[in-house]
């Protein structure tokens, strides 16, 4: 039920017919393409809309997006869907799929921008954002977007701010840079010459130059106050008396000039004008159930005419809003003349806009009519619809404007606030709130503290209904958060117990959190069982998003098991799912995003990349809120896996920036995978100072929630062991995936068993040469993997597990998996999305050798013994051995003869650029 988008927002308003060319304005403006921001400061009345406009107007090669602002753009999401929607009307296909991500319940407003950032550097021309009125909108809540905006934007895009006050953005850094044009107040005054411009061109007065003179010394070029005394002189005998009268402060001038302005009209246009003061814009319609009287878009177009300060929003005059300055100066009379009518008009315009399916303008009126009541049932009649359709965010927004006491009175507005809270991850207020409705499901107790029934206010009692098992609902998700499992899955049982009879959503949020509270423990299976039934309860009531949702977990569930086909076939039932649905779907995008991980894990990295592109296709406005975290984290994985580690680590830091938390939990952290990248690309410190950072250490009692952090760790350590032959390292590491092991078997974990397994053979190997005991440790890592066509977990480990998967190959000439391997792995990377020139060779390792590495490789295949090496290369004995022994860790060997030997086989001896 969120409101429309008004599209008459979009338009650069039009020129008064008595417009004075200022082309200075116009130059200093178009001057703002050397500038990011263009500010254009200035009370009300000075003419900054006007200026914009005339500079726009000008014959102008520049593309430029409007957007008129008021103040139901507060909220981000409104906002930030506003100025998406102004820039695909100049740049169609802008951020496809992004809009209905910004109604979630909590909006990745910077994923958002990033997204739309990144297309609009690919603009060729010069493109113009402007914000009309940008104060009814500035705040904390908006200006953290627009700083990042402002700050990311490419060199062709410029933000022009038109407002009453200095916004709170980094000005002073702008300026300094040389970033920011300014226009205020003292630009914008008419000189002496646009004042006699203005008023010799208009026709409607003729002034001496010496009156001419004195208005402008007494209006001080104040461009309202020029329009209502070019008004006010229509008809007097002596005008020159009037302009020599003509002083005071500017409020006092502009109360003066309207109440002359108004005292001209007929008694039908000022009533009119007073009575229409209370709405924000105008139509026909609207206008005749404000006032009661039939005629409004004939008055309308008539005080358009009469130039009383009336915009046009369209072109086709439909819908119009008052110059604020008059606005306010009406308001301010109605409530001097007619006070008692101002109730009576808001609760007429809240009807028409009830009527017109507008619930938000609908609700500001009946408050500003004091109806809290009848904006409360507005809201309250408004959640079912709002929480199918995950807008938790809109019903924060409503929610936010209706007073403390009167949702604490209402359970069911309560609940919908708690809801909202807990999707926002607002865990602690969540947590304040809910007694708030608790108190009512309990009888009144013996002092009437808990209030008698009668105080209970509910507009909609089916929701009332299931209040019972919304509270227990949040209690659960509550416990989760706060890692009490068990009154998780008691709290979960009592949603079952106490939901309505036909509440079968709550009751499958229930059976869900009860699985996260299995997946949490690492009990898969129990926790398939449980959003398997979940999703089959969602899926009979038609929320489809939260099915999806649930066939996400349980794809995920079996990666972790080790089930890649049984991933893969969830995530195909769940498309087609939603393609027999017959609409857009929230979770699809997501879906893709899964299916890519299988790919990749299969080693298919075209079709990875395939799925991985469908979803950013899709948009963001199809995916759930980790969306945005979840494919960027994917795009990394594979960049690394195509041998761009440098890229795959920049979209790993954009997508820790874009993490949200929900329920699930998080098994597989960004900055583990982080590490994991670094570390195979040599940097060992980065590892052990993570490490030291999130308090791991071979010592940890283990759980599922941080194996895979664990199994991080243990990579850090072998490479540590590799680089200096740190024996104590490669005993802590064989030590702690010894008890890996054991918990991930148990578990039935065996994602995690083919990857420890093949890291205990990796420690073998590396430990002894000849790796006795390293062959079955790989054997066994490949006769799980096989059957789910596993090929990344062992591709990825470069050099150092192909001789193994040889002596395999060797000792089984019958197993065609060992030799597949092989040839996947010798392969260098096709069709690589961002991969550097150059790069071309028999094998590229994953750490490439440097030039000094290389030559010292070569040499190394020659009978010169090591100090005559080090003679010839000019270093001393410890730097050839620091040399040596890099060279033997990226080859996966540890003496100079199966140097020689790998280098001969991989044939870098006859290429300086391996």
């Amino acid at each position: 039920m969120a409101s429309p988008l008004l599209r008459t927002k979009l338009f650069i308003p039009r020129l008064p017919t008595s417009l004075v060319a200022r082309s200075r304005l116009s130059e200093r403006l178009g001057s703002g393409a050397a500038s990011r921001l263009t500010v254009v400061s200035a009370p009300a009345g000075f003419g900054k809309t006007t200026a914009v406009a005339a500079w726009l107007h000008l014959p102008n090669p520049h593309s430029v997006a409007w957007l008129s602002l008021d103040e139901s753009d507060r909220q981000p999401s409104a906002f930030w869907t506003y100025v998406v929607t102004a820039l695909q009307g100049v740049v169609p296909g802008l951020g496809d799929g992004i809009l209905e991500v910004l109604q979630s319940a909590r909006p990745p407003v910077q994923s958002v921008l990033a997204t739309m950032l990144n297309e609009l550097g690919d603009l060729s021309d010069e493109l113009f954002l402007v914000l009309d009125d940008y104060h009814l909108v500035d705040g904390p809540a908006i200006g953290e977007g627009m700083a990042f905006l402002i700050e990311h934007m490419p060199p062709q895009v410029h933000v022009v701010l038109v407002t009453r006050s200095d916004p709170g953005l980094p000005l002073s850094r702008l300026r300094v840079r040389g970033e920011l044009l300014e226009i205020r107040a003292a630009d914008l005054r008419f000189t002496p010459e646009e004042v006699s411009r203005y008023f010799t061109e208009s026709g409607r007065v003729k002034l001496s130059e010496s009156d001419m003179g004195v208005l402008a010394t007494r209006t001080e070029g104040w461009v309202a106050a020029l329009q209502l005394a070019a008004l006010s002189m229509q008809g007097r005998p002596d005008v020159s008396t009037f302009i020599q009268g003509f002083a005071g402060d500017n409020t006092y001038i502009v109360d003066y000039l309207v109440e002359e302005v108004l005292g001209r009209e007929s008694e039908e246009v000022r009533s009119f004008l007073l009575q229409t003061s209370v709405l924000d814009r105008l139509t026909g319609d609207l206008c005749d159930a404000v006032t009661g009287h039939g005629g409004g878009k004939t008055m309308l177009d008539a005080v358009s005419r009469a130039n009383l300060f009336l915009v046009a929003l369209d072109d086709n005059r439909t819908w119009y809003r008052y110059h604020h300055l008059f606005a306010d100066v009406l308001v301010a009379h109605l409530r001097e003349e007619a006070p008692d009518q101002i109730v009576e008009l808001h609760s007429r315009a809240s009807r028409w806009f009830e009527d017109a399916g507008e619930a938000s303008p609908a609700v500001r009126h009946a408050l500003a009519a004091g109806d809290v009541d009848r904006a409360a049932n507005l809201v309250e009649l408004a959640l079912p619809g709002l929480r199918r359709d995950r807008k938790e965010a809109t019903i924060r927004g409503w929610l936010d404007l209706i007073p403390d006491a009167v949702v604490r009175a209402r359970p069911v507005l309560a609940i919908g606030f708690v809801g909202a809270l807990m999707a926002a991850g607002d865990f602690d207020q969540a947590r304040a709130r809910l007694p708030d409705v608790a108190r009512w499901l309990e009888p009144p107790d013996g002092d009437g503290e808990n209030g008698p029934a009668l105080e209970m206010v509910v507009a909609d009692e089916a929701e009332r209904g299931r209040l019972a098992g919304f509270v227990e609902l949040y209690s659960a998700g509550l416990a989760l958060v706060e890692g009490d499992l068990a009154a998780t899955h008691r709290h979960a049982q009592q949603v079952i117990e106490r939901a309505a009879p036909d509440d079968e959503v709550t009751r499958a949020g229930a059976v869900a959190l009860s699985g996260l509270a299995h997946w949490a423990v690492g009990d898969l299976e129990a926790a398939h069982r449980a959003y398997s039934t979940s999703r089959e309860r969602l899926l009979g009531a038609g929320h489809i998003p939260d099915a999806l949702g649930c066939s996400i977990a349980m794809a995920d569930i079996r990666v972790a098991q080790g089930r890649l086909g049984d991933a893969l076939a969830t995530y195909s039932q769940a498309l087609a799912l939603a393609d027999r649905d017959g609409s857009a779907v929230r979770g699809v995008a997501d879906m893709h995003v899964g299916i890519s991980q299988v790919w990749l894990e299969r080693g298919e990295l075209q079709a990875a990349a395939e799925a991985v592109q469908r979803s950013q296709e899709l948009g963001e406005r199809l995916g759930l809120p980790q969306h945005p975290y979840r494919w960027r984290k994917a795009l990394a994985m594979l960049r690394a896996a195509q041998g761009d580690p440098a890229g795959a680590l920049k979209l790993l830091a954009e997508a820790e920036a874009v993490f949200t938390t929900d329920f699930s939990p998080d098994v597989s952290p960004p900055h583990a995978l982080r590490v994991r990248f670094l570390t195979a690309g040599g940097d060992l410190d980065s590892g052990l100072r993570w490490a030291r950072q999130h308090g791991l250490s071979v010592e940890d009692e283990l759980s599922y929630l941080h194996e895979y952090e664990h199994i991080t760790l243990a990579r850090v350590l072998l490479v540590k062991f590799t680089a200096q032959r740190d024996e104590t390292a490669r005993s802590a590491a064989d030590g702690l995936l010894r008890r890996l092991l054991v918990a991930a078997e148990q578990g039935g974990r065996t994602g995690s068993v083919i990857e420890i397994l093949v890291l205990q053979a990796l420690i073998r190997h590396h430990d002894d040469g000849d790796a006795p005991d390293a062959v079955p440790l790989l054997e066994r890592a490949l006769t799980l993997a096989e059957p789910e066509g596993y090929a990344r977990i062992f591709t990825e480990e470069g050099l150092g597990l192909i001789p193994l998967l040889e002596r395999l190959a060797s000792m089984k000439p019958g197993w065609d998996y060992p030799r597949r391997l092989l040839t996947t792995g010798a392969q260098p990377p096709t069709g690589r999305v961002g991969t550097p020139s150059g790069q071309r060779g028999p094998q590229q390792l994953l750490d490439p050798l440097s030039e000094r590495e290389q030559e010292v490789l070569r040499l190394l295949s020659t009978q010169l013994t090591g100090p005559e090496l080090a003679s010839h290369l000019v270093v001393s004995l410890n730097t050839l051995r620091t040399h040596t022994k890099n060279i033997y860790a990226k080859l996966g060997v540890n003496s100079r003869r199966a140097a020689v030997h790998r280098a001969a086989e991989l044939g870098l001896l006859n290429h300086p650029s391996s």
